[in-house]
């Protein structure tokens, strides 16, 4: 999962920014409305974390802007703003959930997960593949029955393939759900954590096509 994160304090944003890269959450930050928009034209995220109160830019400004482009990326509005009167604006103007300011970290990871899931769809989300059961709701990931653990940074290849079987992912585009901006890539990074789950999920689990990328199957 990539997110893009719009907070302006710099403490709240280092401290959100280092509780998801934790979860295996790649976060691009940005301190400002006009940077927001900039970044959301050029780059495709899996949820917006949204700050009102920005320079540049009001928050609102932003989402209103986002909607009536038509966009349906997930928004999760975090703000100081607690009125009944500034959580009834940010939801009418196209906020899918509203997290009030001080929040917990946990909290915040969880309501993210769960706006990125009804975007993908409801249903049942589990992928059943062989020996291999992976349900993206709970990250429990059981081979022949038995539970494996995978790093933040291996499930976030796998969340990755299994939410869109069939299509092929490059080596730059799963890079991209590993590393925020201000993240350090590793030239092999992608090709470890591929080799990771191959040993643990079984080696035709993660299917490489030559010279495009990798993908897993298409149930």
């Amino acid at each position: 999962m990539k997110v893009l994160l719009v907070e302006d304090d710099v403490m709240i944003g280092e401290n959100v920014q280092i509780a998801l890269d934790g979860d295996g959450i790649a976060v691009d930050w940005v301190k400002d409305g006009a940077a927001a928009e900039t970044a959301l034209a050029a780059y495709a995220y899996d949820a917006l974390l949204l700050d009102l109160g920005l320079p540049q830019k009001d928050g609102i400004d932003v989402l209103r802007g986002l909607r009536a482009k038509g966009s349906s990326i997930p928004v999760l509005v975090v703000t100081a703003r607690d009125t009944l009167e500034q959580r009834v604006q940010g939801l009418n103007t196209g906020a899918d959930d509203y997290l009030v300011k001080p929040f917990d970290l946990e909290e915040l990871i969880a309501r993210l997960h769960a706006l990125v899931r009804r975007a993908r769809g409801g249903g049942d989300p589990h992928y059943r593949k062989g020996d291999v059961a992976i349900n993206p709701a709970t990250r429990q990931v059981l081979v022949a029955d038995r539970q494996v653990v995978l790093s933040s940074r291996e499930w976030a290849i796998l969340d990755t393939l299994v939410a869109r079987p069939g299509a092929i992912f490059s080596r730059a585009q799963l890079e991209e759900r590993l590393y925020g901006w201000s993240g350090e890539v590793e030239s092999n990074a992608v090709e470890v954590y591929i080799h990771g789950l191959r040993k643990k999920l079984g080696q035709q689990f993660i299917i490489n096509v030559r010279g495009l990328g990798y993908m897993v199957e298409k149930l």
